[in-house]
């Protein structure tokens, strides 16, 4: 699966940090809730760049990623991620109109809960062939599967770890006491 081969038409000339966010409102709907911050600074204290926060379910990550390629390639920086509680809250980090200018770009930050119960993601290497090392070291520090991720080796860990402790995870799945040694 890779993008569209060009852009839906009635986003081929959206630009503006406004019409991206309109155009993943009107696709998604309350699916995707959607925050636009300015990010100012220089002298004249002017708006260098957006970040758009997005939060969307899992079953609707991979369309919502399609639909930021109608404008632009979604350039691909990490995945972070964070234990809270009940699921694994995975956050995308991607710029859209990288080299349009000052005042053009938009950080877009996805966050997208998993549940624990159910630690299974679709992986956006088919798209994005550069998130490979952000997958595998998600799956191995927090235990979130990526289907469609052909190589889920380790990256991090020796290659004897124990793979059922997850060194980022808060629960039973962490570390305990005992897996953690002295480093002095």
């Amino acid at each position: 699966m890779s993008f569209p081969k060009k852009p839906v038409d009635n986003v081929r000339s959206a630009k503006t940090p406004e019409e991206v966010l309109s155009r993943i409102r009107e696709v998604f709907g309350d699916a995707v809730s959607a925050e636009l911050r300015e990010r100012k600074g220089g002298k004249e204290d002017r708006v260098g760049f957006y970040d758009a926060w997005l939060s969307v379910p899992k079953e609707e990550f991979l369309n919502l990623v399609d639909t930021l390629a109608e404008f632009d390639f979604p350039q691909f920086h990490v995945i972070s991620g964070n234990d809270d509680g009940d699921v694994v809250t995975l956050y995308y980090h991607f710029t859209l109109f990288q080299v349009a200018g000052r005042g053009k770009r938009i950080g877009v930050n996805v966050s997208v809960p998993v549940d624990k119960k159910d630690l299974v993601m679709p992986s956006l290497f088919s798209r994005i062939p550069g998130v490979e090392y952000s997958e595998r070291e998600t799956r191995e520090m927090f235990g979130v599967d990526f289907d469609g991720l052909p190589n889920k080796a380790l990256v991090f860990l020796p290659e004897n770890w124990n793979e059922s402790i997850k060194p980022w995870r808060r629960d039973e799945a962490g570390p305990s006491a005992g897996d953690v040694r002295e480093l002095s």
